[in-house]
């Protein structure tokens, strides 16, 4: 069986690694330091004596070990450092691998999607084998052994197929697609319909105020989406409005959580530096505001979460405005 590399040992690519590991598929998990290796392969090894858990995970902080005759490379960095991450693997990535992104966000500074920029870094020759992994899969319910589904997408079906081949499990159902941009958009912008979704939740304004602005902001996304090429029907599908249900109503969703913190008066720096993990709605939200200017699209919803997070905009504002009519 086919062997996996996971770059990066965050909370998603740990859990995908596990899920992997009940398959009994042998995975490498590339950490960011021996030390940090070391600590987590303490951890496995607690859990394989104590649960009878298949034995089949490494992690190391070396990348010639981790990507050594793999033949699936996940990326399971934040978005933001996904560029320097491919950066340091790329002299390992061979034509054979199959490139898949965890991650959920557009680049700030460029606007690009996960799979441009593992583009724009890897080798000639490997970029026609790139796929996104997207869907409602909230990671601590997934670690629970809870059902869940997910979108392999890749222009080209056959290694959508493979990566689906891969992951599929009784308990994590992988459907394909070859619409790699909307799937991309959605996972991406319904982060940031979750921050203004748990502003919302957090002004203790109810769930018709916070039904109306998913819904004016998820129309808004599937406008940005098709100006990007995306097919429209992914926006309805699991990838795109089963993502947003999850996020957008989920108190396990970071992005929620910070737009609910937000709600309840707290600044972003202080949310942002109370939490262990990355919210990528909040740069996504940046990346978004400009490329709407770029199209020429009016996006006030997805411009007035960008107003309360970079901006003076107080959440109480974003709310009134909402109910005062945007134009849609």
């Amino acid at each position: 069986m086919a062997k996996v590399a996971v770059i990066g040992a965050t909370t998603w690519g740990n859990s995908i690694g596990m899920l992997l590991a009940q398959k009994k598929v042998s995975v490498n998990i590339l950490a960011r330091t021996e030390a940090k290796a070391r600590e987590l392969g303490k951890k496995q090894q607690e859990r394989v004596s104590s649960t009878g858990f298949p034995d089949c995970v490494l992690f190391t902080g070396n990348a010639t070990e981790a990507l050594h005759d793999v033949a699936f490379v996940i990326c399971a960095v934040p978005a933001q450092s996904m560029r320097q991450s491919v950066k340091g693997i790329r002299d390992y990535v061979t034509p054979s691998m199959i490139l898949i992104s965890l991650a959920k966000g557009l680049e700030a500074e460029s606007g690009k999607r996960m799979s441009e920029v593992i583009a724009d870094e890897v080798v000639a020759g490997t970029a026609q084998k790139i796929c996104v992994l997207s869907g409602p899969n909230l990671s601590k319910e997934i670690d629970q052994g809870l059902p869940a589904t997910s979108v392999a997408a890749s222009p080209d079906i056959r290694v959508a197929q493979r990566v689906q081949a891969l992951l599929d499990s009784p308990m994590f159902s992988v459907f394909v697609s070859d619409d790699i941009v909307g799937v991309e958009v959605c996972g991406a912008l319904k982060n940031v319909i979750a921050l203004g979704a748990g502003i919302f939740d957090g002004l203790k304004l109810g769930n018709n105020a916070k039904a109306a602005f998913i819904a004016i902001g998820w129309s808004e996304v599937v406008s940005l989406g098709m100006a990007l090429g995306a097919n429209q029907a992914t926006f309805w599908g699991l990838a795109g409005l089963g993502d947003l249900i999850a996020t957008g109503n989920s108190p396990l969703s970071r992005n929620h959580y910070v737009g609910y913190e937000l709600g309840r008066g707290r600044s972003l720096a202080d949310v942002m530096a109370s939490m262990p993990n990355v919210a990528e709605g909040i740069d996504t939200t940046m990346a978004a505001h400009c490329l709407t200017a770029k199209l020429g699209l009016k996006l006030p919803t997805i411009t007035m979460v960008y107003r309360v997070l970079f901006e003076s905009l107080t959440p109480a504002e974003l709310a009134s405005q909402l109910r005062n009519g945007i134009e849609q």
